[in-house]
């Protein structure tokens, strides 16, 4: 089914969960962490030099730190 039928369906209020593959859902867990200002503002650095946002910098990072050699790409899941 094409993106376009699928969101047919949905805007039309049709049941489109018999199209969905619940089996490969990304559960999101949220973390509160603290970090001091001055790591806040480096942060906010690296997030403008690369035009993307603070949490996405900081995902990035520990996703690369846990799989330094998976050789998998980070890529958004969230």
């Amino acid at each position: 089914m094409s993106s376009e039928d699928f969101d047919a369906k949905f805007e039309r209020g049709e049941d489109i969960f018999k199209y969905m593959d619940f089996e490969k859902a990304t559960v999101v867990k949220r973390v509160n962490v603290d970090f001091p200002a001055w790591m806040v503002k480096l942060l906010d650095q690296e997030a403008l030099k690369l035009n993307i946002s603070r949490q996405a910098v900081i995902k990035m990072w520990i996703h690369d730190r846990l799989n330094p050699s998976s050789g998998q790409p980070f890529h958004k899941s969230f």
